[in-house]
């Protein structure tokens, strides 16, 4: 049995607006940076065998804390990258929906299948992150692997895993907290979700 504690970044200023960051390479704000600490105090005694990180520098930076107060390395892979929202980088939806209204409603009924314009297809970011998974499987099979990511590739990936449609995400996960934990058990009898969104950090203490 592997399990692996997938952990959304850390807040940045865009994320405060709901602006879509995807592919854009934001650094953490204050916010986010108290968080990865926190999220290092709960590392310490946490049991790790790796960590495992997408190579966008909120991931990184959200990581690096935890990994040196381990002392352990951290483990880049680029297939960790959150969705390509195309033209949806950096503005919010309010902001897409009078230039692109066909393209954001579809994308807001079916977000697995209906990408905004210029963007990655949700099912695609779900075949990534799988990928990565099972190559974590086979070198930790018996291992707990912290993996720090981003959100919307995250519910996606865990909405396949557990078996939910992956256009329902939205609907059955609406909100993925900046550093909350989801932990997975994977063997080769299925999937066991231990915890959803377990908060690392309380904003303002």
């Amino acid at each position: 049995m592997t399990t692996f504690i997938l952990v959304r970044h850390g807040e940045t200023i865009w994320h405060t607006g709901h602006r879509y960051a995807g592919m854009s390479d934001i650094p953490l704000d204050a916010e986010g940076q108290r968080a990865a600490d926190a999220l290092a105090e709960w590392a310490v005694g946490a049991q790790l065998d790796a960590i495992v990180v997408s190579p966008l520098i909120r991931a990184v930076n959200t990581a690096r804390p935890s990994a040196i107060a381990l002392g352990m390395p951290l483990h880049i892979d680029p297939d960790l990258v959150e969705v390509d929202f195309g033209v949806g980088e950096g503005k919010t939806i309010s902001e897409l929906r009078p230039d692109y209204p066909d393209e954001v409603a579809a994308f807001e009924a079916a977000p697995a299948d209906s990408p905004l314009p210029g963007g990655e297809v949700g099912r695609h970011a779900i075949t990534r992150y799988l990928g990565v998974l099972d190559k974590l499987r086979e070198r930790y099979p018996a291992g707990r692997v912290l993996v720090v990511g981003h959100g919307t590739a995250i519910r996606l990936a865990v909405s396949e895993l557990i078996g939910i449609e992956p256009n329902r995400y939205r609907d059955l996960m609406p909100e993925m907290l900046n550093c909350g934990r989801t932990t997975l058990e994977i063997t080769d009898r299925g999937v066991a979700l231990q915890g959803f969104n377990v908060p690392s950090y309380t904003p303002g203490n």
